[in-house]
């Protein structure tokens, strides 16, 4: 972050709504209460997974495939067994159970046995006694390959030989809106083919795990889980185990944009431990890291939108097709969203779009933040861009022109009944005081595309201002049963939540903290560490634990309240509803009654279990129309870059961001997940593109993987945040990670084609697509 930026970060939020007015308070909801592990972490003693130990540990290690699609003609392991210090290898051979699993559809192998159909499919792994033996024992595995053809091209997995059992494709959707046949008022068509490159969530902390036997005969795997209990269950089904045998254990989280463990080294961790008989542990490199872990998809959009001649839409068609990879993953999901989200925040009365997600050699994509969401984002605002060019108005004007609203319906048929404030959003951005120009002094060379050492000619800068509006759906969808269980237990003054919902980075363990402190005045409060012997809290993901675990918190937290009042009030003859808890005091409206909570518990144990679980869902059907999601997010950013015409290098001048959250719980907090979703979406606009030519990735390392760093961001202004709250969520707020990300890259590229006249119609945006050819005399 720049120093202006990041100096700026304890002044209060520009919001409008309920909490606008008034000093923010020292403790509950709406303070700013720092993590509680923030300390821990600033000064590197936090415990993640690769820091494990155990009496006994053994060293693990996975044979991965070099190549993206080859039949395995036969696996020689004899030499690796024979090494000294190797205590077990282990291939498909040595599952007990179910050979397959998957997020979405359990369609990928623990182990491949008759073909591998990505580069880095684990075929086989290794227990030593020390890491370095593990590794060499890997080494020693011969195994031979008879190469096939690989389906790299997702338009080619249409017609290729199927690459899985269950064929190619995965799922397709064929949405129908209104008549899509009606485009008799249309005066303008513009059209446009783009791509979406393979962003990587690259989490910076190692990918680690420890896996140790039970006395029982199961087994134990200490693993920085997001979703512990579907990483159990399907580490029992692997096993041959019943669920109650196999025990996960939350580790450390070292942040999370997406699915954050690979599930092709947590099940092996356990066979390992299993057959061993002893603790067992692995820490992946980087390129393992790269090569096991889900993607962004890349992703092929057609688009063609019809407008009257005032800019007003009347018909969009388009046609998405998302790369899975070589499993399906999360990819029936992310083509959900990106279909139901294709025409954008806003109100088009006709449309047909068609998505599809395909089985490719490529590696595998999955949940990252904003899946699907951010690709058509991309491509719908490169169309409304278009259009106005092509009509001679502002840009701005034209998404105005069109904005949704409260009451409209989307194209799946579904009436937001949300709020939806995208129109003063982008008001908000449009409207914000613009950047200075840089001037021509050596110091401000720096502020040159490229630096002084990589800058052209200061003439061949342009200054370009664009406009991105995201949306995402927050929880699950399509009938996703979406449900958290959690318990607060009070005793000697102080409380504790037990819930397994992961603390991933997006702030569920001080929003339990805050939420306790505000229901029941009690200042110290602790969450307990995860694992599956709690009731599930499902996945961290689409502000799932904000709503869904910070819920069952509070309604916990609501029932101890009654328990600890209902004495008072029948002493008093009065309702529990007259009475107030405030700074550890529990007073009644008259003031007859003013006594501490501590005095109150009289050494009493008080605890409750609740649960919260949203409004249900259904799928999408033949048509894709259905009432799919429970609540919407939208985010307006507003882009300026300087672009050297010549060399084609971008800076981001400055972001302005107006958000709908619904309601601030934290206002500390909810800069910072703001400010990480803009600068993800700063790396997929310019710098991140996992790159995997004939299917074999280059360059798995963050050398070769461009991540966006302090240097890299630009000044983030949060112009507005806007507090209308959402009457069916607990609090009222909303998830605010994963709409950023899905704007930000949008707005680049609108500024850059506003800069250069380019059409700019490929992410990351290569430094050809920023040049301009120069004027001839």
């Amino acid at each position: 972050m720049s120093n202006e930026s990041a100096a700026t970060a304890t002044t209060p939020l520009p919001s409008t709504g309920p909490a606008a007015d008034g000093e923010p308070p020292a403790i509950g909801l709406g303070a700013g209460l720092p993590p509680a592990d923030a300390q821990a972490k600033a000064e590197g003693v936090f415990p993640y997974a690769c820091d494990l130990w155990a009496e006994g540990l053994l060293w693990a290690a996975l044979l991965r495939s070099p190549h993206a699609h080859a039949r395995i003609v036969s696996i020689d392991t004899s030499a690796a067994r024979e090494m000294p210090g190797v205590r077990a290898v282990i291939t498909h051979e040595d599952v007990p159970g179910v050979a397959t699993h998957g997020r979405g559809t359990a369609d990928r192998p623990v182990f491949a046995s008759e073909v591998v159909r990505h580069h880095g499919e684990p075929i086989a792994a290794v227990a030593a006694d020390h890491p370095d033996t593990a590794r060499m024992a890997t080494a020693a595995i011969v195994v031979e390959y008879e190469l096939l053809d690989a389906v790299t091209d997702p338009e080619q997995a249409f017609e290729a030989e199927p690459l899985h059992p269950d064929g190619n494709l995965i799922r397709h959707i064929p949405l129908r809106h209104g008549d899509p046949a009606a485009v008799e008022s249309a005066a303008v068509v513009v059209e446009g083919l783009y791509r979406i490159g393979r962003q990587d969530p690259a989490p910076i902390g190692a990918e680690a795990g420890l896996a140790a036997p039970r006395p029982d005969g199961g087994v134990e795997l200490y693993i920085a889980s997001t979703d512990p209990h579907a990483d159990r269950d399907r580490a029992a089904a692997c096993y041959g185990l019943e669920p109650e045998r196999v025990k996960v254990v939350v580790t450390g989280v070292p942040g999370a944009t997406g699915d954050r463990e690979d599930p092709s080294f947590q099940l092996p961790l356990g066979l390992l431990a299993l057959r061993t008989g002893c603790p067992v542990k692995l820490t992946a490199t980087r390129e393992e890291s790269f090569l096991g872990h889900a993607h962004r998809h890349p992703t092929l959009l057609r688009y063609r939108h019809h407008a009257d001649a005032e800019g007003r839409l009347v018909n969009v068609e388009a046609q998405i097709l998302l790369d899975a990879g070589a499993y399906a993953d999360t990819s029936s999901d992310a083509l959900a969203a990106a279909v139901a989200f294709a025409c954008g925040p806003y109100a088009v009365p006709h449309a047909s779009i068609e998505g599809w997600a395909v089985r490719t050699n490529n590696p595998p994509s999955g949940h990252v933040r904003g899946e699907g969401a951010m690709q058509v984002c991309a491509a719908y605002e490169a169309q409304m861009d278009k259009l106005a060019r092509r009509l001679d108005l502002d840009p701005a004007e034209v998404r105005a022109r069109n904005i949704m609203s409260t009451g409209d319906v989307l194209p799946t048929g579904q009436t937001v009944t949300c709020p939806a404030p995208v129109a003063e959003l982008l008001t908000a951005v449009r409207e914000a005081p613009l950047p200075p120009l840089p001037k021509d002094s050596p110091e401000d060379e720096w502020l040159l595309p490229g630096g002084p050492e990589g800058a052209g000619e200061p003439g061949a800068v342009r200054r370009g201002v664009g406009y991105g509006i995201g949306m995402v759906h927050m929880l699950g969808a399509e009938g996703t049963d979406e449900v958290s269980t959690a318990t607060v237990r009070v005793h000697d003054g102080a409380a504790t939540v037990i819930c397994a919902a992961v603390e991933t980075g997006q702030g569920f363990a001080t929003l339990a903290r805050q939420i306790v402190q505000e229901t029941l005045g009690i200042d110290e409060v602790q969450v307990a560490p995860v694992d599956t012997d709690q009731p599930p809290a499902g996945p961290g993901c689409r502000g799932r634990h904000t709503w869904v675990s910070g819920g069952a918190v509070k309604r916990a937290a609501d029932m101890v309240r009654t328990q600890l009042l209902q004495p008072l009030a029948h002493k008093f003859g009065m309702s529990t509803e007259l009475l107030q808890i405030t700074d550890g005091k529990i007073t009644s409206y008259d003031g007859v009654l003013s006594t501490t909570v501590t005095e109150a518990m009289d050494g009493k144990e008080l605890w409750a279990t609740a649960q919260c679980r949203p409004h249900p869902t259904e799928p999408l059907d033949a048509t894709g129309q259905g009432d799919a999601f429970v609540g919407l997010a939208f985010c307006a950013i507003r882009a300026v870059v300087d672009v050297d015409t010549e060399l084609g290098s971008v800076r981001v001048v400055e972001l302005s961001v107006a958000q709908d959250v619904g309601r601030v719980l934290n206002p500390a907090r909810i800069r910072a997940r703001i400010e990480a979703g803009v600068t993800q979406g700063v790396g997929a606009a310019l710098t991140e593109n996992l790159r995997a030519p004939r299917g074999l990735l280059r360059h798995p390392d963050l050398t070769g993987y461009a991540l966006p760093t302090a240097l890299d961001a630009p000044d983030i202004r949060i112009v507005k945040l806007v507090e209308e709250r959402d009457v069916v969520a607990p609090f009222g707020a909303k998830a605010v990670s994963a709409v950023p990300v899905v704007a930000t890259p949008a707005a680049i590229a609108s500024a850059v084609r506003a800069a250069t006249g380019r059409p700019v119609n490929r992410l990351p945006i290569r430094p050809q697509a920023a040049v301009v050819a120069p004027q001839r005399g």
